[in-house]
């Protein structure tokens, strides 16, 4: 997902997926897919479905987002973007669970091009740890993990922009704010710098980190008021 280019806001891409012609929908949500897919996968799975069922399930349930124009609800009534996608999956998954296997479920056809991103998919869930977490909580778990991806995508094409991908390699494991296995005054020898600019230089970085992962979160709330609860919210999630 690092070398994805970001033209559009998560909202526009939800417009475009309601209101653009057949073949824009499809690019926005196979875009919105990419994007989402894992976390909604895994909550399928921890919910019992076998890997062939929880693929056929959750490109299903895409699909059937497109074909049902239920972002049109989202964009009427603009919630969390996280909890519509989720209490539509669980809907889709209470009305698809009488049906009888995956071609019924699927229909038959997909609209949406994702094999890299369901084969992806197990590998991925099969390295999740076998606790207790509920779906519920594997899923918002797993959201987190998409928003701080997204976000270290962002800066990786923004300093791949401006050529210092390199360096930017170099100094992510700093973002963190705790200690790496690298101490500032041995990287900043390795990069010919002084330790104090390489703080400098981590704490712009830190900063901007900030300032995307704002942009991120702003683009799936409904009201600018809830960013920063939101934000803290994620983050109690993953500590």
């Amino acid at each position: 997902m690092a070398n994805e280019r970001f033209p559009s806001t998560r909202l526009s891409l939800i417009r475009i997926a309601v209101q653009g012609s057949n073949d824009e929908s499809r690019q926005a949500l196979a875009t919105l897919c990419r994007l989402y897919w894992y976390p909604l996968y895994a909550f399928v799975r921890r919910e019992g479905y076998r890997p062939d069922e929880a693929q056929d399930l959750t490109q299903a349930f895409f699909t059937r987002l497109l074909e049902k124009k239920y972002l049109r609800d989202y964009e009427r009534d603009r919630g969390r973007f996280r909890s519509f996608l989720l209490a539509s999956l669980k809907h889709f998954l209470s009305n698809e669970r009488d049906r009888a296997n995956a071609q019924k479920r699927g229909g038959g056809a997909s609209v949406l091009s994702l094999d890299a991103v369901i084969q992806a998919g197990e590998l991925r869930y099969s390295h999740e740890p076998r606790s207790e977490m509920t779906p519920d909580k594997l899923f918002e778990r797993q959201w987190a993990l998409t928003v701080i991806d997204r976000v270290i995508a962002r800066l990786q094409a923004d300093s791949d922009r401006i050529g210092k991908g390199a360096l930017f390699e170099r100094m992510k494991p700093f973002l963190a704010g705790v200690e790496t296995s690298t101490p500032y005054s041995e990287l900043a020898g390795e990069l010919n710098t002084t330790e104090g600019a390489l703080k400098v230089a981590v704490h712009r970085l830190r900063l901007r980190f900030r300032e995307i992962l704002r942009d991120e979160i702003a683009q799936t709330v409904a009201h600018s008021d809830e960013v920063q609860e939101e934000i803290r919210y994620l983050v109690s999630i993953l500590m």
